[in-house]
């Protein structure tokens, strides 16, 4: 999933701490340039692939912060595309989940094309502000994480780390996909779902549903409302997806009372 910037709330930067800070952060593991080596190919979803990177000198990354990707031509053309990384902790081995873009120039390739054994260049860990971190000793906010399509990569990554440390934070997902089809880590909320965590999610088809007698279609305002914590849960939210999905959900929110200076939320190109 691209990354190009991150907004709190729209036209506000927001790559910084911010009010009601999950747990306090650790040592930040600064930024550098790392060469990668493609470890494992597999597709996600019919247009989407998931690849796992071998980055030896990888500093590790929480969860919800993103890299630089930089391809390299023969005749030396350079490309650099922002990812969510869909994995977190000290591991090397790096996870990405990317979407075709097909008038793009570098998701086609990553998603058509690379193979296990080719080199890449990846920059990072990048970002402070979306990201989220287990606690188990001290009580934290609820926390609601919203996503459109591919944007599920970042908030994947919350859900494990939510899960793997049986936090007992109050996980709720809210996630809009066009068909069962389209779902990212399925795995991923299957573990959620049975794990000791509290999570619970609601998943919004808008083409065609797993199940022919569930309602279909676009993420309305009150199906919003009634999926997510209300105002006054005072919950940290997550948002991400295509700009006009973020653009509306936080719209939704502001309508419904939630105080969307204090929603963290990530946008990217294309349709979500």
């Amino acid at each position: 999933m691209t990354v190009p910037s991150s907004v709190v709330p729209p036209g506000t930067a927001g790559l910084e701490a911010g009010v009601g800070s999950a747990p306090s952060a650790p040592p930040r593991r600064r930024p550098a340039w790392h060469a990668a080596t493609v470890a494992a190919v597999s597709p996600e979803t019919p247009t989407a692939r998931r690849i796992v990177l071998d980055v030896p000198t990888w500093p590790g990354n929480d969860p919800g912060q993103h890299l630089d990707l930089r391809l390299t031509a023969e005749d030396g053309y350079q490309a650099t595309r922002s990812y969510s990384i869909a994995s977190a902790g000290d591991s090397t081995m790096v996870t990405l989940a990317v979407d075709r873009v097909d008038d793009g120039e570098v998701s086609p390739f990553l998603v058509d094309a690379v193979e296990v054994g080719d080199a890449l260049d990846v920059h990072g860990p990048l970002g402070g502000w979306f990201v989220w971190r287990p606690d188990t000793t001290a009580p934290t906010r609820p926390v609601q994480l919203i996503a459109g399509g591919s944007g599920i990569v970042p908030l994947a990554a919350m859900v494990s780390a939510h899960t793997e440390a049986e936090d007992p934070t109050p996980f709720r997902l809210l996630y809009a996909v066009r068909t069962p089809d389209d779902v990212f880590f399925r795995s991923t909320l299957d573990a959620a779902r049975a794990g000791t965590a509290p999570f619970t999610d609601a998943i919004v088809y808008s083409r065609r549903a797993p199940d022919p007698t569930l309602p279909v279609g676009r993420l309305t305002r009150d199906a919003l409302a009634a999926a997510v914590f209300p105002p006054d849960a005072g919950a940290l939210v997550y948002v991400c997806g295509s700009t006009p999905f973020v653009e509306q959900v936080l719209r939704w929110l502001g309508e419904r009372g939630h105080d969307t200076t204090d929603v963290r939320a990530e946008r990217f190109g294309g349709n979500g």
